[in-house]
């Protein structure tokens, strides 16, 4: 007679038991609760701050030579310039400088941008790929969170329609604009040309770039000839055709349009090397603040005339973009007397700006 076994039954029932309570434990445990989806990112423009006193402020100024009502002339200071390299980062080597004009600024209530230049071959490289406007607005934000700015300028002379930069220029602001509008935090800017020739240059400036920038430095000056006499290079007729053109032609909105005026004078008929000359240095051999042209030394030449706007002319064009724009722009700061001789001065009377 054989002897049952009860060991390999006992095993058998007893995991079927322990795998039946497991699987009850299971069925029965609390599931936690799904993982939220990330915020939303805010992407918007930030509130825009009035009619716009823009003065561009070189590493290359004094910033003690001006009296702090100067700085409060303006509302947003331009420092000028980081330069895009080609890695397609941004060098930037005026720390000292840049910190205190920054602290001039801020302690006047103005908001301080960086402007960024260099050579097209290089803004050409930093812009045609995803993978180098990457490496261009990451470096862009993190100098832009260092520095604690309240925006950024572009200064690319020029994107051009000739060999395609237009396309990728336009792509990059985009995204550059994505990036300093979270949360409409930082501001975008753009120095663009006056507009008043046809060509690749003008077509440079997509009117798509209307929707990612906050307002647009137009530089209404430079119109020279070296070979024709008594040629003003910014007349007060170049500026009204200037914002004809992208105010009426183009489209541009009102409030993002600023109208530059120069704070120097050229010659014309003559070579511009060495012959221009700051507005500041004019009225030292002896022009008059009320005039727009004297008769200046300077580069070898002697005795030749020069081209620039005094206060008159200056007040006429402030009058007219508060007509018909949102602000003016000043290349550069460090070029003004900083007297009552001051053009930027001359312009915020006009306006009604205190300071």
């Amino acid at each position: 007679m054989k002897r049952v076994t009860i060991f390999p039954l006992f095993f058998a029932i007893l995991t079927i038991l322990v795998f039946g309570i497991q699987s009850c434990r299971k069925k029965n445990a609390p599931v936690p609760p799904p993982t939220p989806p990330p915020p939303p990112v805010n992407i918007q423009m930030p509130p825009g701050f009035g009619f716009y006193v823009v003065g561009y402020f070189p590493s290359y100024r004094i910033v003690s030579e001006y009296p702090d009502r100067m700085y409060k002339m303006c509302n947003v200071i331009n420092y000028a310039f980081a330069s895009v390299n080609a890695s397609g980062t941004l060098d930037f080597n005026t720390q000292t400088k840049f910190d205190s004009v920054y602290n001039r600024a801020k302690a006047n209530g103005v908001k301080v941008f960086l402007s960024i230049n260099g050579a097209h071959a290089d803004f050409a490289k930093a812009c045609a790929s995803p993978s180098s406007r990457l490496i261009f607005i990451n470096d862009v934000m993190k100098k832009l969170r260092l520095l604690k700015l309240d925006g950024i300028d572009m200064d690319w002379e020029y994107p051009t329609a000739a060999d395609g930069t237009h396309e990728t220029f336009a792509v990059m602001m985009k995204q550059l604009s994505d990036s300093l509008h979270v949360d409409a935090k930082y501001y975008l800017t753009a120095a663009i040309t006056p507009g008043i020739y046809s060509g690749n240059i003008r077509d440079g400036i997509k009117s798509e770039l209307f929707n990612y920038v906050d307002f647009f430095n137009i530089m209404v000056y430079d119109d020279f000839s070296t070979t024709v006499p008594y040629r003003q290079h910014s007349s007060f007729s170049m500026a009204v055709s200037s914002l004809n053109y992208w105010l009426n032609t183009r489209g541009m909105p009102v409030q993002k349009c600023v109208m530059g005026i120069p704070v120097y004078g050229r010659p014309s008929g003559i070579t511009q090397t060495n012959t221009t000359l700051t507005y500041r240095s004019i009225l030292s051999q002896g022009g008059s603040p009320l005039s727009d042209s004297a008769v200046v030394t300077a580069g070898g030449f002697s005795n030749y005339t020069i081209y620039y706007n005094g206060q008159p002319t200056v007040k006429k064009k402030a009058a007219y973009a508060k007509q018909v724009a949102n602000g003016i722009m000043f290349w550069e700061f460090g070029q003004d007397a900083n007297n009552d001789n001051s053009l930027i001065k001359a312009a915020c009377d006009t306006i009604g700006r205190s300071y």
